[in-house]
């Protein structure tokens, strides 16, 4: 059961992933915990973790969450079903519709959805943020070396792009965002 849960999880965030990695957070999260497979605190390190790791976010996760809950099948059963949509509509856009791209119409909706997939990425950044750096529960407290690590990031990040004129590699900001953790932590 758990394997037929995996797969049909990992497939209809496979089948409405749109935009990127990113924006399949908020739909992995729904996903991860309507199956109760992970809690919000261990999905967002796995993010993390998936962020800094060789390959895309949404592969990294799906096997990381196939894995935990039933073992090497269980990653390779998730992981299959997360790239089978993609792979698919790759081949029916390359074989079939590959004229139709071309068409003002598509293009015109292709860069209308632009501006959504900014927008989800958006809003889960900021939801991640405030959500780790200002809890939302009662008894609980601003956790200053998370906002620290924010500020930094996003300090650094708007520096670099202002003084150089060209965006700061990301490779630069996980290996900051590592120190800044380890001194920290």
């Amino acid at each position: 059961m758990i394997y037929w849960d995996l797969f049909l999880g990992f497939l209809k965030v496979g089948c409405f992933t749109f935009g990127g990695a990113y924006s399949a957070i908020p739909l992995i999260r729904d996903v991860v915990r309507s199956y109760g497979w992970l809690s919000d605190e261990i999905l967002t390190y796995m993010i993390a973790v998936s962020e800094s790791t060789p390959g895309p976010i949404i592969v990294n996760l799906a096997t990381y969450v196939g894995n935990s809950q039933a073992g090497f099948w269980g990653a390779v059963l998730a992981t299959l079903a997360v790239v089978l949509p993609s792979f698919f509509v790759i081949l029916l856009i390359m074989g079939v519709l590959k004229n139709t791209l071309k068409n003002k119409y598509v293009q015109a909706i292709l860069r209308g959805l632009k501006p959504c997939i900014i927008g989800i990425i958006l809003a889960t950044g900021i939801y991640m943020t405030l959500h780790h750096c200002v809890p939302m529960t009662a008894n609980t407290f601003v956790d200053i070396s998370a906002l620290c690590v924010a500020v930094v990031l996003i300090t650094a990040a708007f520096l670099y792009k202002r003084l150089r004129r060209k965006k700061l590699s990301p490779i630069a900001l996980i290996v900051l965002s590592a120190i800044l953790g380890i001194l920290l932590y």
